[in-house]
């Protein structure tokens, strides 16, 4: 580890203790990186000094950058940040916003200024908005001022938050009126390669989310290892997508992989199905990051909708059902670009290039990873077995200051809390999260693979799958399902799902109880929290 180069240490003071951390492997020629880095110089400012200043970088529906103009705003916010609000080196910065320019030269500018970004959901709360400020002990937040209820609602939570300012606000104590007249030039802070840039929040599948943190090397490290080798985007793609800027997800696809390939990036605030629809035509994009639940919702409206213009669409958050891979083949032509990561990876770890996809499979580890299928004991078991997944590479799990660090890491691995299944041919099959394993009569049964056969039934929108205790099996599958429009969730409805999943897997794994709702409950990303629904399923003592 280099000398911290940072006036606060507190990041790096939180750190897990060097043992609890994973090992890290650099063996790949990109994944060299020089002691000092600072990861804003090379996905902004080399492409200025290289010429490509006039280059499309930013694209909304109110404006366009190009690489200079945003990095002349990122200098003006740098030089703000210094000089009016005081941040040092190492200040951890609360980010709020949704999907936006100003918001990415904010995430930017924290960070070539030497801090370290925090950024949280639009969706959440005062009470989720505190929690992330306490552990990270933030004073300072640059929020959307379109977002201030709930900000300024966290204030009496968040004893350790000293100043807000609000940004995409005509304020005169607002951020654009701040920068109005700050110089645009600004050197980067000379931080070390493992200097802390990033404290990426877990989205709350599990509970009480975790904060990950990231050195700028890790920002590079997962454009050079995923971006560089299986995504290999161009300086002419356009990315658009609809993850948040504070899901890690997002920020690679959305921020990361465009910029480290000179490419050009379309932010929206509304990102839902039918927005991505109405934009793609519009921007004309060429790749695509969402949800499978996304795709699968614009299967319908394919017709109505010219997306010719897209080259690759890539899946995560969620496993990607192989009736909507091969669902969106058909109409498409395109092979959906499945792969898992996750915030303490930072970002996809196992892929596949299109060419190499197996259908159903999640892919091979990606150039610069390691993984492994792995037993209770923490023991490699044959191909062909399930098992626990076990990872390591470039970027690993550090967590701030918490006693689960020991759960992720153990002995130098990264456990995902993913099971899996490794091929022959060292393909990754996706099983279940571990905990979303049902063991009923005897036979485990993975949740994710009865969602999946329920989701070929035209009827089911959407559905999550868990086991219920049963006196008599210990436990049985149980469907929480949302119709389409024009079905009933009566008797009938549930013979017809159940009999539907006999015929499709093994019929020991049917629901033998289905439960129909509105809605399932989501993370502000929209991925499920199964374990609500467990909660609500287990007897309390």
């Amino acid at each position: 580890m280099s000398v911290a180069s940072v006036m606060d240490s507190f990041a790096r003071d939180n750190l897990p203790p060097r043992e609890l951390w994973p090992a890290l492997v650099f063996t790949r020629p990109e994944l060299q990186y020089p002691p000092r880095l600072n990861c804003v110089t090379e996905l902004l400012d080399r492409w200025v000094a290289e010429g490509h200043g006039d280059a499309p970088c930013l694209v909304s529906p109110t404006e366009r950058l190009t690489y200079a103009q945003l990095q002349a705003r990122v200098n003006r916010i740098c030089n703000v940040l210094v000089d009016r609000l005081g941040m040092q080196p190492g200040h951890r910065v609360l980010l709020r916003s949704a999907n936006n320019p100003m918001m990415v030269a904010c995430y930017l500018a924290v960070q070539k200024a030497g801090g370290v970004v925090v950024a949280t959901m639009p969706m959440l709360r005062a009470k989720e908005i505190a929690y992330p400020i306490e552990k990270a002990r933030i004073h300072l937040a640059l929020c959307d001022r379109r977002l201030s209820a709930d900000m300024e609602a966290a204030r009496p939570l968040a004893p350790s938050l000293r100043q807000i300012v609000y940004f995409n606000s005509d304020a005169p104590d607002g951020l654009e009126a701040m920068i109005a007249a700050a110089p645009a030039t600004f050197a980067a802070f000379d931080t070390a390669c493992d200097d802390v840039c990033l404290i990426g929040f877990t989205s709350g599948t599990t509970g009480e989310p975790k904060g990950t943190m990231h050195f700028h090397r890790d920002i590079l490290a997962v454009c050079d290892a995923y971006g560089g080798n299986v995504l290999r985007p161009r300086a002419s793609d356009r990315f658009i997508g609809s993850p948040p800027l504070a899901f890690t997800f997002g920020l690679g696809g959305l921020v990361l992989f465009p910029l480290r390939a000179g490419a050009s990036t379309v932010l929206l605030e509304r990102a839902g199905p039918d927005d991505l629809l109405q934009a793609i035509p519009r921007f004309r994009p060429t790749i695509c990051f969402t949800a499978p639940t996304a795709y699968r919702a614009m299967l319908g409206k394919l017709a109505d909708t010219d997306i010719s213009s897209l080259r690759a669409c890539v899946s995560a958050g969620e496993t990607l059902p192989r009736a909507t891979f091969e669902a969106w083949l058909a109409a498409t032509g395109i092979r959906l670009m499945d792969g898992i990561g996750s915030t303490e990876m930072l970002h996809i770890f196992i892929a596949a290039r299109p060419e190499e996809i197996r259908p159903g499979a999640t892919g091979r580890p990606v150039p610069g990873y390691e993984a492994k299928v792995i037993d209770d004991a923490g023991h490699e078991v044959p191909d062909g077995t399930i098992g626990r997944l076990a990872v390591r590479g470039p970027t690993g799990c550090r967590y701030i200051a918490d006693k689960r660090q020991t759960v992720y890491v153990q002995d130098g691995w990264n456990v995902t809390g993913d099971t899996y299944l490794r091929d022959a041919d060292g393909y990754f099959w996706y099983q279940a999260r571990n905990d979303d394993m049902i063991v009923s009569s005897g036979y485990n049964i993975a949740g994710p693979e009865v969602e999946s056969a329920l989701l070929l039934h035209p009827a089911v929108a959407e559905c999550a799958v868990i086991g219920v205790p049963d006196a008599d099996r210990g436990a049985i599958v149980k469907a929480y399902v949302v119709l389409a429009p024009g079905h009933e969730g009566d008797a009938a409805m549930t013979e017809t799902l159940q009999n539907f999943v006999k015929a499709t897997v093994a019929p020991y794994k049917y629901p033998r109880a289905i439960e129909y709702r509105t809605e399932l409950p989501k993370t502000a990303t929209g991925k499920l929290q199964r374990f609500r629904l467990r909660t609500e399923a287990t007897p309390q003592p």
